[in-house]
């Protein structure tokens, strides 16, 4: 479908592009990031041992793979693998939705769109920067709320019920609270983009070395070392701009001093700037996972996807129960009352 030079087809398939990256260099920096994030922090430890021995046991500590948390995390991310599918189709639909509604509304105002050639490096470069940021902006919104939100708690808890973080904890995320995350996500991008396809013909991302941006972006930000125990810190002043694992490692950690704080993704500046930024102590260590023990009950793969949704329902139920309430109350308060006898 093609309205005013705007086409469906093209968008969904410009933002697929966006997202995805070269899988096998993708794969390779990933892991240098985690071995570079490894050493780093075990010479920044200088523990009582060191050498090889030292190093081993600093990157896997006695009973995290072992841990039944860490067991329900890979069972998860196995499974995970099932749903993949399904969560393209919320991000198409929701990206092209907001970035045509961008593209008729300045079509409204600014008349059709004129371009007079292809995009320049400088506007390539601003795009890319501007769609980084418009995601980073998104992410933090959704996680806000789902720290807010009852009924989206009750599906955060799954990935805050890990007691022990293991890397694939990232992808301990629930089936719908992924599906939720997808959606919202192609919100803010998607009218971003329309914007830029408006005014700046169709960019595309740059790339480094054949690596887009958005992989980037994803190795910047450490997902798989900030889901581990690697207290991987960029510094005074880079933790200024960005959020580096050992801040989001806060995020997830069990003291009430540390809970609705961190809710970044890539950058730093969101937390800064509406109060939500906690940085650790030198030297802190954190315990993982739910108050009053509620973790307990998110360590097996079946309880994972069942236990969100029957907590779910109970809330709705125990809302429509005080609701029902209500309504009674405020009824017999409407009644007439009977008049008092007059005295003769």
């Amino acid at each position: 479908m093609s309205i005013a030079g705007f086409s469906y087809a093209e968008l969904h398939n410009d933002m697929q592009a966006l997202l995805s990256g070269p899988d096998h260099l993708a794969l390779l920096l990933v892991w240098g990031t985690v071995a570079f994030s490894a050493v780093f922090t075990f010479w920044q430890t200088r523990g009582p041992e060191r050498g090889w021995r030292g190093f081993l046991r600093h990157c896997l500590p006695q009973g995290v793979l072992t841990h039944p948390s860490a067991k329900a995390d890979f069972l998860f991310w196995l499974s995970r693998r099932l749903f993949m599918p399904l969560f393209v189709l919320p991000l198409a639909l929701s990206t092209v939705t907001a970035g045509y509604v961008a593209y008729r509304l300045l079509t409204a105002v600014f008349g059709p769109a004129t371009h007079t050639g292809p995009a320049s490096t400088a506007v390539l470069c601003a795009f890319t920067l501007s769609m980084v940021i418009a995601y980073d902006l998104s992410y933090y919104i959704y996680h806000y709320l789902c720290h807010r939100l009852p009924l989206l708690w009750e599906l955060h808890k799954v990935h805050h019920s890990a007691q022990v973080m293991v890397g694939v904890t990232k992808d301990r995320v629930h089936p719908l609270d992924e599906l939720l995350n997808h959606w919202w996500n192609g919100i803010i991008p998607g009218l971003t983009y329309g914007i830029w396809l408006f005014f700046a013909v169709d960019p595309v991302e740059l790339t480094v070395f054949g690596v887009s941006a958005y992989t980037l972006r994803n190795l910047l930000m450490m997902d798989v070392v900030r889901h581990t125990h690697l207290e991987m810190s960029y510094g005074k002043w880079l933790n200024m701009v960005f959020l580096c694992p050992y801040y989001h490692q806060l995020h997830h950690s069990i003291d009430p001093r540390h809970y609705n704080r961190n809710y970044g993704l890539l950058l730093s500046v969101w937390d800064r700037a509406f109060g939500t930024l906690a940085a650790p102590e030198p030297g802190e260590h954190f315990s993982f996972g739910l108050s009053d023990n509620e973790h307990a009950e998110y360590q097996s793969l079946l309880r994972l996807h069942v236990v969100p949704v029957v907590k779910m329902v109970s809330l709705v139920c125990g809302w429509a129960r005080r609701q029902a309430a209500r309504t009674v109350r405020s009824r017999r308060h409407d009644l007439p009352r009977p008049g008092r006898p007059v005295k003769g």
